[in-house]
């Protein structure tokens, strides 16, 4: 695929929800289902897709020939060397992913992950020419602004430097809103991607919603965020689907 990003950007994460079978037998349904849709094939939208490490190669193989692009969860601070359990960005690229997550919130509360060793992640993505999915969300509910000042200062120490021509997706995430039954209100998330998006290249970075985000969201963020980060919303490969259509009817 294209090293720059559409206009609106979907991406889905799988996490650790699906077996290796059956991450496969739901990369097979999403090919056939959008693998020639017209939002993907006509430029309007960027589709990834991150399953774990160890189904990555076939989800390779199967995605072939599609305009869906593969991604990794996660990846390490260090390209070689004695990491063990640890998987660099070089193999990542190898299998061929063109997406990588950074800094999310489970990696940070489960793993101990700071923003030093998130910066050191992301530079390793930028490093070897993958794009960079870094998450961002306030602990709490609140007021808007002040979890858009919150975004700000994580993205600020990860994003310590920049490579000129490589593209990035910025997700926001309300950490209260991750797997909750309902996501974060239109109006709140309108301001903060609003806020984040003044501190990215236009032409280079989108800003995308994750949360509890699902299909009739696109619409209404319109002009504040560029796409969405389906979660378990997107097991039901329809979802999908009918975001992309928001995308071509965007």
């Amino acid at each position: 695929m294209s090293r720059m990003l559409a206009p609106l950007v979907l991406g889905v994460g799988l996490k650790m929800y699906l077996d290796h079978d059956q991450t496969l037998r739901w990369v097979e349904r999403l090919r056939d289902a959008v693998g020639g849709h017209p939002a993907l094939t006509d430029g309007s939208a960027t589709l990834f897709v991150l399953p774990t490490f160890p189904s990555l190669s076939e989800s390779r193989r199967l995605l072939a020939h599609t305009s869906v692009a593969l991604g990794a969860q996660d990846l390490a601070a260090e390209d070689a060397g004695a990491f063990t359990g640890e998987v660099s960005g070089v193999e990542l690229r190898q299998v061929g992913c063109v997406f990588v997550e950074v800094a999310h919130a489970e990696r940070r509360a489960l793993f101990g992950e700071d923003d030093e060793l998130i910066a050191r992640k992301y530079d390793a993505a930028r490093r070897n020419g993958l794009v960079p999915v870094v998450c961002v969300g306030e602990a709490e509910p609140g007021d808007p602004e002040a979890a858009a000042e919150e975004c700000l200062r994580q993205l600020d120490a990860i994003v310590r430097t920049t490579a000129p021509g490589q593209p990035m997706v910025v997700a926001y995430e309300p950490v209260w809103a991750i797997g909750a039954a309902r996501p974060a209100s239109i109006a709140h998330v309108r301001h903060v991607c609003t806020r984040i998006r003044t501190r990215i290249d236009p032409d280079l970075a989108r800003v995308i919603y994750g949360g509890s985000a699902r299909p009739g969201m696109l619409p209404a963020l319109r002009g504040a965020a560029d796409g969405l980060f389906l979660g378990r919303a997107a097991h039901d490969v329809e979802a999908v689907v009918r975001v992309l259509d928001e995308c071509l009817s965007a």
